[in-house]
């Protein structure tokens, strides 16, 4: 059986920084590129200060990346999320990455410590989505209320 892979980028995403798609699709699964919190409108300018504003960049971020290719944070089922001062970010971060998502919904997720990211940059997630159909055969249905 071939499956069909498709390579994304979007208009309305970041500029990647290196040579690289924003989302590959293969399968249902939609594997999300890592993202910084970079300006989509302008990657010219400096990062925000601080791990909410950088937390919540990086979530904006991934948003228009899969809002490009319809889909929405209910439809991630994994997420790894890499921070350069992990003892002093977690908390916060943690805070504000729980309210993009709902209580009874929250993806698998794996949180590492890194030594450097990208422009300098304290946080990074990348994320997998699925897209289709639930085991029952019905339609996932979509709570975007539990999303910001």
């Amino acid at each position: 059986m071939s499956v069909s892979t498709i390579f994304h980028l979007i208009s309305s995403a970041p500029k990647p920084v290196a040579p690289y798609s924003h989302a590959v699709e293969a399968d249902g699964l939609v594997f999300v590129t890592g993202q910084l919190a970079t300006d989509p409108d302008d990657d010219s300018r400096p990062l925000p200060d601080g791990i909410e504003a950088q937390t919540h960049k990086v979530m904006d971020n991934l948003r228009r990346v899969l809002l490009g290719i319809g889909l929405n944070f209910v439809d991630v089922i994994c997420v790894r999320i890499f921070l350069t001062q992990f003892e002093r970010d977690y908390a916060a971060m943690n805070a504000i990455y729980a309210t993009y998502f709902a209580p009874d919904r929250l993806p698998a997720r794996t949180t590492v410590g890194v030594t450097h990211l990208a422009r300098g940059g304290i946080i990074e997630i990348d994320l997998v989505a699925k897209r289709g159909r639930c085991r029952n055969g019905r339609r996932r249905r979509r709570n975007f209320s539990a999303t910001r």
